[in-house]
């Protein structure tokens, strides 16, 4: 079995932080700690993971930040690095990815952008200033996109040369979506800025309810061939996965997907890329 490094996993702890989207029921619903994810991870070859930020309310972003470097100074948590979250318009921004960004843990940064956020806010001056900040701190910026918007990738690459973007989701792909023509060529347009990778995550949480590997192949396989094997890397994405799948069969079908790709392709998605991309220790493998 390849290991695997977990490129977008989530924690939250309802007792320490405000989640304001957490629905009251579900499988979302409650406290997902490090122990609940362990426990998932066991059996999925899972060697280490990294922390992507839970949207929490704006002001506690200082307290999981500091909650998230914590874990990953426990050897026990297998958390070795995180994406936290930022808002590259808020008048501290400067000061506090300077602050965060000094750890060797905080990797990079997020802000939702297919919430409230229209193109016009985050392709405006004042976000694309503040994402030019990240260059200077060599953090790299998640990009969260409706897939109708995924057109904006390429132009905040654009207008950001210097900075490493990572496109979430295979840019949000709809697996029960009967036209996804404009999301295809929209991918083609991103893969073609160097700059932007492509995360192999969170599909599974949108497919129907009796959903197969078939409903998903099209999407990770139109990824991989616009942004070759050399610019993708593995999210899970729990425990919002969880929503249509437990990790172990979300897994087990992508390795089923890519069963027909080289045992170098293989590695370069599971955990070669990550390790580049991220500049993480290379992990254990049998091969």
């Amino acid at each position: 079995m390849i290991p695997l490094i977990d490129t977008h996993q989530h924690l939250w702890d309802v007792t320490q932080f405000n989640l304001l989207w957490l629905p009251d029921s579900g499988p979302l619903a409650g406290t997902h700690d490090i122990k609940r994810y362990q426990q998932e991870a066991a059996a999925c070859g899972i060697a280490c993971t990294l922390y992507m930020e839970a949207d929490v309310s704006p002001e506690q972003r200082p307290a999981e930040a500091e909650y998230v470097i914590n874990l990953c100074q426990d050897p026990a948590s297998r958390m070795v690095g995180a994406t936290i979250g930022g808002m590259p318009t808020h008048p501290n921004f400067e000061e506090y990815i300077e602050r965060y960004g000094a750890s060797p843990y905080v990797l990079g940064i997020r802000q939702v952008l297919h919430g409230s956020l229209q193109t016009s806010e985050f392709l405006s001056s004042p976000f694309l200033n503040g994402l030019k900040l990240l260059e200077r701190y060599n953090l790299h910026f998640d990009l969260c996109l409706r897939p109708n918007e995924i057109w904006a990738a390429a132009d905040l690459a654009d207008a950001c040369p210097g900075v490493r973007f990572v496109l979430d989701h295979c840019g949000n792909g709809e697996p029960q979506s009967a036209d996804r023509s404009k999301w295809a060529g929209d991918i083609r347009l991103a893969s073609q800025r160097e700059n932007i990778i492509c995360k192999v995550s969170g599909i599974v949480a949108g497919a129907a309810e009796h959903w197969s590997a078939e409903d998903l192949r099209p999407i990770i396989e139109h990824c991989a061939e616009c942004f070759g094997p050399n610019r993708l890397v593995f999210g899970s994405d729990w425990p919002v996965c969880t929503l249509r799948s437990g990790l172990d069969k979300w897994v087990e079908t992508l390795r089923l997907i890519t069963s027909r790709w080289s045992k170098d392709e293989q590695h370069a998605l599971y955990h070669r890329n990550a390790e580049k991309f991220y500049g993480l220790a290379p992990v254990e493998t049998a091969e």
